[in-house]
């Protein structure tokens, strides 16, 4: 079964960090790139990064670029994204999610997804 759990979300104040976690399971781990992405209440759902299976490179959509950072820790089947610098925009419901050996496109699996909350 694939499952993929993120975890470690909460309440923090702006320009503060956190460090989400994606538990990953019922695959072959490293075939896969694993991409978090966040919705935001009647906002659209946004791919805020990808770690790719292929060569490892990393991507970030522009609005958290410099303050983002992927990585992939193969031994525990995780995936982190560590936040720096938050903002009150940042503040949304985070997914990890399955995409193919090259992206985080087609994405079929997703975790249930953990709470990020940013204060002004």
């Amino acid at each position: 079964e694939v499952q993929l759990q993120a975890s470690g979300g909460g309440l923090v104040q702006a320009g503060g960090s956190l460090r989400l976690s994606c538990a990953a399971s019922g695959f072959t781990f490293d075939e896969y790139s694993i991409g978090w992405f966040r919705q935001a209440p009647g906002k659209e759902r946004e791919g805020v990064s990808c770690i790719s299976a292929s060569d490892g490179s990393t991507y970030y959509a522009d609005s958290v670029k410099g303050r983002f950072t992927i990585s992939s820790d193969n031994a525990k089947n995780t995936v982190y994204l560590q936040m720096n610098s938050l903002k009150p925009e940042d503040t949304a419901i985070y997914y990890c999610a399955r995409g193919n050996y090259y992206l985080c496109d087609d994405d079929n699996y997703w975790g249930q997804g953990t709470q990020v909350t940013v204060s002004s």
